[in-house]
C-alpha cells in the first residue's frame, strides 16, 4: 500500500458537536482517514500539531476583491492572500466590480482574474432588471449564485424592481440556486440622505441617520415575502439590526429557505466607535447603536443568524478619510482579521469553539451546497484545515495586512487566538503565519461541487470518523475557557 502524502498528529479536531484528539491522514486533495493515532497509514510526510486545534477552513461568503475594475483597492492575488493568512480557504466574491458581473463576458473576466488565487472561490453574479433574462446563462458560464443589491452601495448599481425580484426568484427556485440580498430600502435611504445633505450634515453620524433600521426591516420583509411565495432560496447579507431579527425567526418557523449572515463589525462595534473612527467605519449597512450588539450575538447562538461573513471591502486610505462622510467610500478589509477577532470572543467565553466552527464553516458550506466536501474534517472531504493556536496573543496591525488597503477599524485591537497554518486541499497556503507564495494558483472555482454524504472507510474496523466517534478513553469536550480580561 502506497504512502499517503501527509499525516497530522497531536491536534484537536473541532466539529459543531465536540472537540477530540485524533490524527488526520491526507492523500492528494482529500482526507482519507481520521481517527486513532496508532492506526494512521504510513505517510511521506508527518506533522505534529500538539497544542493546536484543527478547524475546517473558514468559508467567507461575502468578499469584494475588486477585480476587475479597481486594482488600486484590491485584486484577486492580494485579497486571496489575506484570506489564506486569515484561515479562510473558500470565498464568494460579489458582482459590483467594473464591469459588473452581469454578463458572460464580465464573468469570464472575473474568472480569469481569479486564476491567481490562494483560496477556492465562488462567484455571485449580478441579479437586476437587466440580468433577469440571463440568470440561467450566467450559471452555465460559471456563476455559483447571485447577488441582488436591493439597497444602494459601492458601485451605484440600480436596485432591482419588485417585479424583477419576483421573476428572478421564480426562475431560480426550481434550480435550487440561492440569492444573496443586500436588504435595505433604497428609496428611504435616498430621501433621508438628500435631506441630511441639504441641511449641511457631513459628519460620520449622518451616514447612520440616512440608513435607519426600518430600511433593513422593510427590505427583509419584502424579500422574504417574495421568497416564500416562489419557494426561492435567499440569503440575507450583513444583517446589522436587532429590530429585524423577528422577521428571520418567523420566516424560518414557516419553512422559508432563508439563511443570514452577520459580520464582526455588527457584533463588536457601535456608534461609540463611529465617533472615534469617523469615515474609516463607514459601511453599508451602517454600524449601529450599542443596543444592537448583544441581540445579534444571541441570534447567532440560537440559529436565527446562521453564519459569520466579513463584507471584506477594501479602499485606499485617501478614499476613507475625506472631510465629508458622503465622500468616504463604504467598507473596509476584514477577511484576514475575522478569525482572530472571533477566536478572542471564544476565549472570553461568549461562545465555544464548536459554535465558531458552525458559523464560519459548517453553515456556509451547507448554504452554498458544499457540505461534505467542505466545511468538515472527515473522510472524503477536501483537506481544508485552519490550524489554530488559542493561546497566542497579539495586536492586530493594519500595516501587516496582505490586502492592498492598509486602513482597518481593527487596528491596534488586542486579540487571543490565531490561525498559524492554513491547508487548502492538502497544500499549505500559509504556514507559521507566513504566506506560501508558490501556492498562488492553487485556488479554484467551487462551481460544480455538490453536497455529498460523508463516506466511511470499508473493511477497516480500526478507523473511525473523529467527527462522529472519539478514540477510546477520550470524552467529547468543549474548549476550556482561557483566562483573559473581558
Amino acid at each position: 500500500m502506497k504512502n499517503v502524502d501527509l499525516v497530522i498528529r497531536g491536534g484537536k479536531i473541532v466539529s459543531p458537536d465536540r472537540i477530540i484528539e485524533a490524527s488526520v491522514a491526507i492523500d492528494g486533495e482529500r482526507i482519507v482517514a481520521v481517527g486513532h493515532d496508532d492506526v494512521m497509514p504510513s505517510a511521506t510526510r508527518e506533522m505534529r500539531a500538539d497544542g493546536l486545534y484543527l478547524l475546517p477552513g473558514a468559508i467567507d461568503s461575502h468578499v469584494h476583491f475588486r477585480d476587475p475594475g479597481y486594482p488600486h483597492k484590491e485584486n484577486w492575488q492580494t485579497g486571496s492572500a489575506a484570506a489564506a493568512c486569515g484561515g479562510v480557504t473558500t470565498v464568494f466574491d460579489m458582482p459590483n466590480t467594473n464591469p459588473a458581473t452581469g454578463t458572460r463576458e464580465a464573468l469570464a473576466m472575473k474568472l480569469k482574474a481569479a486564476e491567481r488565487s490562494f483560496c477556492d472561490f465562488g462567484i455571485h453574479a449580478l441579479f437586476g432588471d437587466e440580468t433577469v433574462h440571463l440568470l440561467e446563462d450566467l450559471l452555465d458560464a460559471g456563476a455559483t449564485s447571485f447577488k441582488a443589491f436591493v439597497g444602494n452601495t459601492f458601485g451605484n448599481l440600480p436596485a432591482p424592481t419588485d417585479g424583477a425580484l419576483l421573476e428572478g426568484f421564480e426562475k431560480l427556485a426550481p434550480l435550487g440556486i440561492r440569492t444573496v440580498v443586500h436588504a435595505e430600502n433604497s428609496s428611504i435611504m435616498a430621501r433621508r440622505q438628500k435631506a441630511l445633505q441639504e441641511a449641511g450634515r457631513i459628519d460620520a453620524q449622518a451616514h447612520l441617520d440616512a440608513r435607519p433600521a426600518v430600511a433593513e426591516i422593510e427590505a427583509i420583509g419584502r424579500v422574504l415575502t417574495l421568497a416564500e411565495w416562489t419557494g426561492a432560496r435567499v440569503h440575507i447579507a450583513h444583517h446589522s439590526a436587532a429590530d429585524s431579527l423577528y422577521l428571520l425567526r418567523a420566516a424560518k418557523a414557516r419553512g422559508v429557505d432563508v439563511t443570514a449572515e452577520t459580520c464582526p463589525q455588527y457584533l463588536l462595534l457601535n456608534t461609540d466607535d463611529i465617533l472615534r473612527l469617523g469615515g474609516i467605519l463607514r459601511v453599508n449597512p451602517p454600524v449601529r447603536e450599542p443596543r444592537h450588539n448583544q441581540p445579534l450575538w444571541e441570534a447567532l447562538m440560537d440559529g436565527t443568524l446562521d453564519m459569520i461573513a466579513t463584507d471584506h471591502a477594501p479602499h485606499t486610505p485617501e478614499e476613507k478619510t475625506r472631510e465629508s462622510i458622503w465622500a468616504c467610500d463604504c467598507g473596509f478589509p476584514g477577511v484576514e482579521t475575522q478569525m482572530p477577532l472571533m477566536l478572542t470572543q471564544v476565549n472570553r467565553q461568549r461562545a465555544t469553539l464548536m459554535d465558531y466552527v458552525k458559523w464560519s464553516a459548517v453553515a456556509p458550506a451547507k448554504a452554498w451546497g458544499l457540505y461534505g466536501t467542505k466545511g468538515v474534517i472527515a473522510v472524503g472531504a477536501h483537506a481544508d484545515i485552519a490550524f489554530v493556536d488559542m493561546a497566542q496573543t497579539g495586536t492586530l496591525s493594519q500595516g501587516r495586512l496582505k490586502s492592498i488597503s492598509k486602513l482597518s477599524p481593527w487596528h491596534d485591537r488586542a486579540v487571543q487566538g490565531y490561525p498559524v497554518h492554513t491547508l487548502l486541499r492538502g497544500r499549505f497556503v500559509m504556514q507559521h503565519g507566513k504566506l506560501m507564495e508558490e501556492a498562488i494558483t492553487h485556488g479554484c472555482s467551487v462551481k460544480g461541487i455538490q453536497a455529498m454524504p460523508l463516506p466511511q472507510p470499508r473493511n477497516q474496523q480500526h478507523y473511525t470518523s473523529a467527527i462522529l466517534t472519539p478514540p477510546p478513553g477520550v470524552r467529547p469536550n468543549a474548549l476550556p475557557a482561557a483566562e483573559v480580561e473581558r
